[in-house]
């Protein structure tokens, strides 16, 4: 065993990029404004370009751009050199990141994109260096020092580029004005998705798979009608298929203290009045919100007044809402 402090140097770490991000905020500036309108007012994509650290850096600014309503993707340059660099067309902005701004990669492909009329934008460490000059704004992510002791290993320079992606994405997003159905629309999968996404419609039994008894059936029926459905309620409603109650497993315990005979007892005379229903339209998420709310374990859901579906709190479990 050892007796180094590993907790010292992990909080050392943290307070050397914690300063490295707060020095940023020197450089959202006018280059960081003009940055901004390049890309908007692009007919293309943002292509982003790094090598290395910077590279890998890169791919998530792109994919974060990508995903808030920007369209992007990374272009290694290494791989730009042997073909990919077909992949840029006119109309298109190049971001290329270095924190030297002398990546012989990218500076090798810097005369081919501004010979297309590319616009192009740098995010470097040196403002004087030769990608730097070459840019139309560059975006400068200089830090007071590597978390590395040794200075070496890229630390906090690359914290600074990825905040500083994070905050041309965002800026970006909110000037389009995009929204969580947006967001929504290029996250289909995963929680994302299903919250964003997912309607009541989606999730809720229809059809003969809905519960449903008159008013004038017995309670012995509407327990019977639980139990065949499996919803752990059963709605009430007329021959038109008006909704008029509900009746759930807590009504039945509540019932029993009352010594009711369950064969004989009406249903519409014991229901729950006026139950919670829902459009189907509405967000799974939002029904589920509901009965957070409310306490209850399930939703009706209703069209001018008639049933048309209903669902339990399993349901949304099941399909990932929650």
């Amino acid at each position: 065993m050892t007796d180094f402090d590993f907790c010292q140097a992990g909080i050392t770490t943290l307070k050397i990029e914690l300063d490295a991000i707060a020095q940023l905020e020197q450089y959202i500036n006018q280059d960081f404004e003009q940055a901004c309108q390049l890309i908007q007012s692009a007919t293309g994509k943002v292509v982003v370009m790094g090598m290395g650290k910077s590279g890998h850096i890169g791919n998530k600014i792109a994919a974060t751009l990508a995903s808030t309503g920007t369209p992007s993707f990374f272009v290694h340059p290494g791989e730009a050199s042997h073909g990919d660099l077909g992949m840029i067309e006119k109309g298109d902005v190049v971001l290329a990141i270095s924190n030297s701004g002398e990546a012989a990669e990218i500076i090798t492909l810097l005369p081919v994109v501004k010979r297309r009329g590319i616009s192009l934008i740098t995010m470097t460490g040196n403002p004087s260096s030769t990608m730097a000059r070459l840019a139309q704004v560059n975006l400068c992510i200089k830090v007071p020092k590597e978390a590395c002791p040794i200075g070496l290993a890229p630390t906090s320079s690359t914290t600074a580029t990825l905040v500083m992606g994070d905050a041309l994405a965002i800026a970006l997003m909110q000037a389009k004005g995009f929204t969580a159905d947006d967001f929504a629309l290029s996250h289909p999968g995963g929680a994302l998705g299903r919250k964003l996404l997912l309607r009541i419609s989606d999730v809720m039994h229809s059809g003969d798979a809905l519960p449903t008894v008159i008013p004038d059936a017995t309670v012995r029926d509407a327990l019977l009608e639980i139990s065949a459905k499996g919803l752990g309620m059963t709605a009430i409603v007329e021959h038109d298929g008006a909704l008029c109650g509900i009746f759930t497993d807590g009504d039945l315990r509540r019932l029993l203290d009352q010594r009711l005979d369950l064969h004989t007892t009406r249903i519409g005379d014991v229901m729950g009045q006026n139950p919670q229903s829902v459009s189907a339209d509405l967000l799974a998420a939002e029904g589920l919100k509901q009965m957070e709310e409310k306490k209850i374990n399930g939703l009706l859901v209703t069209e001018n007044g008639k049933l048309i579906g209903a669902l339990n709190m399993h349901d949304l479990l099941k399909a990932g809402v929650m």
